[in-house]
């Protein structure tokens, strides 16, 4: 680790920082609508990005600050394991493909913001869309914080801040101010702000990839001795070498099919797809999409690199920030840096927006404010948004970044257990609205449990997000675990109670609105009708 400040590599990442942050300002002149004062232009850019722009945006969203930091970062801990990131952003897109355009059409012609919307006027049930809302709300926040995370590794390796003696206020000074810079424009511009930066911070991170998986192995010495020193390491700490052993395929495969289930449950992830302005728009970038896995195969490549680079830390997650700093010049040191700490700004504006939508649409307006005008929806979401990343910052400043880390490994496994309700909804009425809440319930709580459960070298607690499944006696992942606890809960109790006749709700949506285009006839956007939004 070099001494004191970086000076050049931190002239280059305050430059970028500054011209993204200028873009994050403009942004709100940019395709500017005649009515700002609606959720759909603050928090959905006027629901009309094309192909290009949503592809930045999603690749932005879901390539995160943090996925460029943990995803090597766990190679370089745990070995080939760690990719497992690859494969499931692989199996994720064809599911995309076929239920995504379904949620875009319905969404466009009911005018939904969420996807707590949608679960509302689909099993026509507050109940449900609040639980819904409130799990999507938790799981996003403390992946916010790891993007703050992010940023912070970067100023740590830099080594702006001072040292561990600093006076708090002045070592986290720096991060401070990129959360007030984020906190502004995303106030001011609303999704076409991350939306514009995407545009660098992505052609950042390809460039970034690209120069190192030439550069750093013609310095190493090539693959081979990459993949030796790797092996080698591996072998010493009793992994087994660069393949995991046997015992551990169940939790590979079952964590790497959670996560795809789970991907775009998520908010965030919802909020870019309905940004766009068609379902081809959104077809199209299912099959471009994947070029982001082939960049993420690449990335984790730099994990073995930082080991057969000699690359020693505390923290895992600065293993790669650090070998950036001891393997590039330093000019170029600041372009890595750079692409990292935008990779951090994007997703968590859009992650903010998407839970302030959340908050908005679903808990202000359904419980607080039913006669809410947009005007007063778009204020509220503004301020949500800020209170949102507020918690992001006190969790990344107040607690060790482990606590966020837990978090985060609980929020993958709740959000799963929105999936039921959502892409269930969207191909089918069968599902009770009550089954649907309990198999919610059950998953919740199952998931919560199991990961209190599991212990780690350094924790008592939230060690993990694997576990022994019931029945089967392999380690797995807990998030699917519980959805199957979920579905089956839901399966059963919707047979019982549609034999007692329970009362199923109202819905508000009709065959043909699944399968609509924008400018269809009856395919505009329109707000739910009132009497879909009462309470059953």
């Amino acid at each position: 680790m070099k001494d004191g400040v970086n000076g050049v590599a931190l002239t280059v990442f305050i430059l970028f920082f500054v011209a993204v942050t200028v873009m994050g300002f403009l942004a709100a002149r940019w395709r500017k609508a005649e009515n700002e004062h609606s959720l759909d232009e603050w928090g959905l850019g006027g629901r009309s990005f094309g192909t290009w722009i949503t592809w930045f945006l999603l690749g932005g969203d879901l390539y995160t600050a943090y996925t460029f930091v943990a995803v090597p970062a766990a190679i370089y801990a745990a070995g080939a394991a760690g990719f497992f990131a690859v494969p499931y952003t692989i199996l994720i897109y064809p599911m995309m493909f076929v239920f995504l355009p379904r949620l875009w059409s319905v969404s466009h012609k009911h005018g939904y913001v969420t996807t707590s919307d949608f679960v509302r006027g689909r099993f026509g049930s507050k109940g449900l869309s609040l639980a819904v809302a409130v799990t999507g709300i938790l799981a996003t926040m403390p992946y916010i914080a790891l993007q703050l995370v992010g940023i912070q590794a970067v100023l740590d390796v830099l080594g702006v801040g001072g040292g561990e003696n600093t006076h708090w206020f002045i070592k986290d000074l720096p991060l401070l101010i990129a959360f007030g810079v984020l906190a502004a424009y995303t106030y001011s511009s609303g999704l076409r702000a991350p939306a514009l930066i995407a545009f660098v911070k992505d052609t950042l991170i390809y460039l970034v990839i690209a120069v190192a998986i030439i550069y750093i192995p013609i310095k190493l010495g090539g693959f081979d001795d990459i993949f030796a020193a790797a092996s080698d390491k591996y072998t010493e700490a009793g992994a087994g070498g660069l393949v995991p052993t046997d015992g551990s395929q169940w939790t590979y495969a079952t964590l790497a099919l959670g996560s795809a289930l789970a991907l775009f449950m998520y908010p965030h992830s919802v909020t870019a797809v309905l940004s766009s302005r068609s379902r081809d728009v959104i077809r199209r970038n299912s099959t471009i999409l994947p070029l982001y896995s082939l960049m993420l195969g690449l990335l984790g490549l730099l994990g073995f690199m930082a080991i057969a680079a000699g690359i020693k830390v505390e923290n895992g997650q600065l293993a790669i920030p650090q070998l950036f700093e001891n393997m590039f010049p330093d000019w170029f040191t600041g372009v890595a840096f750079a692409a990292i700490g935008i990779g951090a700004l994007v997703p968590a504006a859009i992650m903010s927006i998407a839970a302030a939508n959340l908050f908005t649409r679903n808990i202000y307006k359904d419980f607080l404010k039913p006669d809410a005008t947009p005007a007063q929806e778009t204020k509220v979401s503004k301020l949500v948004s800020l209170l949102v990343k507020v918690g992001a910052l006190i969790f990344v400043l107040g607690m060790d970044k482990t606590v966020a880390i837990n978090f985060q490994l609980l929020g993958g496994i709740w959000i799963l257990q929105t999936f039921p309700a959502l892409v269930g909804g969207l191909f089918t009425r069968w599902f009770h609205r009550w089954a649907l809440l309990a198999g919610w319930a059950v998953g919740m709580i199952y998931g919560t449990v199991a990961a209190y459960g599991v212990a780690s070298p350094t924790q008592k607690h939230f060690g993990g997000s694997s576990a022994e499944i019931p029945g089967i006696g392999e380690i797995g992942y807990i998030g699917l675990t519980a959805f199957v606890l979920n579905l089956v809960v839901t399966v059963v109790l919707t047979f019982a109670l549609k034999a007692a006749k329970a009362p199923e709700g109202i819905d508000e949506t009709s065959p043909e609105d699944y399968t609509g285009e924008a400018g269809d006839p009856g395919v505009q956007a329109e707000l739910p009708p009132a009497t879909a939004n009462a309470a059953h």
